[in-house]
């Protein structure tokens, strides 16, 4: 579990038009439900900087079901290189413009290692999504608190920002993120302080995504720590599929 224990430190973080019949369609509608979900292969997995993949590509898959309400509820999974090499997340929230443009969102997510004992992390957060200018903008906080199993008695919090601009009239959006991960834990050489950034761009072709993106952290390089967990700077790449 000393991966995983990696892994949970580095945590402190498309429309599918189901086919049916006329009459299915129009109940979904009146239902104010709504449906969307995808699949994506990516080059390597990163979660906030830390590579969950041992470097290596994976398979990943997501369906989420929302209601007009603004309540929703949906899953995320990926192929990893620890536990029993698969990650589930299970997550749900509220989420609803607050003002113009502006839109308040707050949820949990539970991620799960099938196979893993103890392995289970419940993580709350909070986040504010709009527009400045061209930009789409996105802001959060995701608190792990300690007494988790796989915590132990350390907590962790992160915090980001997520950038994206589309290119008026062409299929490229250009997408930047900053993070910063502050854990109670000391592990390997880090002193409980990461900060994780990238920036890339995005090619989308009907239902079709093509993404490319430089990511890389802040971690200690001591004695290879940097690169032996996966934390060092890297090119990125990612094809992904809306249903």
């Amino acid at each position: 579990m000393k991966k995983l224990s990696r892994a949970c430190f580095g945590m402190l973080l498309a429309a599918v038009a189901v086919p049916q019949a006329a009459h299915a369609q129009e109940e979904e509608d009146t239902s104010g439900i709504t449906i969307t979900g995808g699949a994506t292969v990516v080059s390597d997995y990163r979660f906030r900087g830390f590579s969950q993949s041992n470097e290596e590509a994976a398979i990943q898959g997501t369906f989420t079901i929302a209601h007009d309400s603004g309540l929703y509820i949906g899953t995320w999974g990926s192929s990893i290189g620890f536990a029993n090499g698969t990650e589930i997340d299970v997550y749900g929230g509220f989420a609803k413009e607050i003002a113009p443009g502006l839109t308040g969102d707050i949820g949990a997510t539970v991620y799960l290692y099938p196979g893993a004992n103890g392995a289970t992390v419940v993580e709350p957060y909070v986040a504010l999504t709009g527009t400045i200018g061209p930009a789409s903008v996105k802001g959060g906080v995701a608190w792990a608190p300690g007494g988790q199993n796989s915590l132990g008695d350390n907590s962790a919090i992160y915090a980001y920002t997520d950038v994206g601009v589309a290119i008026p009239d062409t299929p490229i959006k250009l997408k930047g993120h900053f993070g910063y991960a502050d854990s109670d834990s000391f592990l390997g050489g880090l002193d409980g302080n990461v900060i994780d950034y990238s920036v890339g761009v995005d090619f989308t072709w009907k239902a079709l995504t093509l993404g490319v993106s430089y990511v890389n952290t802040d971690a200690p390089k001591t004695l290879g720590f940097k690169e032996a967990v996966g934390a060092d700077g890297a090119v990125l790449f990612s094809l992904g599929a809306a249903f």
